[in-house]
């Protein structure tokens, strides 16, 4: 039996090799699914992409030996969004610019709620809120 595996990633790309398509060669050779959450490329510069990627542990893990063969630089999704609830003034300041609806307000009571389940650590939420009661976790 084949043992799956998937896991929130932060790749670094150099400047040289912002324009190569390495994220497609891990669907197309290692048989692993991604989904980008965030991507930050700009030509001539590092690019910073935010992946979920998931697939069989095997070939993960030479997917990621590819990567960093590549001279990309991985590293775990260590920083996650959290609220402070002290802090949050149910203002709905933040509903405008989350994704994944992952900040949702009840309709009833028109308190915000927050599904870190959801949350794929854009950051968007952060300047957004005023009363800083979201903000990243390290």
């Amino acid at each position: 039996m084949t043992t799956h595996v998937a896991h929130k990633i932060v790749l670094h790309f150099p400047q040289q090799i912002w324009d190569r398509p390495i994220v497609c060669r891990l669907a197309k050779e290692f048989d692993l699914c991604f989904s980008i959450t965030k991507a930050e490329v700009t030509p001539q510069e590092e690019g910073l992409v935010v992946l979920d990627l998931s697939g069989p542990e095997g070939e993960y893990r030479k997917g990621i030996r590819f990567l960093k063969e590549q001279g990309v630089r991985v590293e775990p999704l260590e920083r996650d969004v959290t609220r402070t609830e002290a802090r949050c003034t149910h203002c709905g300041a933040c509903l405008a610019v989350c994704p994944t609806e992952a900040l949702d307000v009840d309709r009833e009571s028109w308190l915000v709620s927050f599904d870190p389940g959801k949350c794929i650590a854009c950051e968007l939420c952060i300047p957004a809120c005023p009363p800083h009661a979201m903000q990243t976790a390290l």
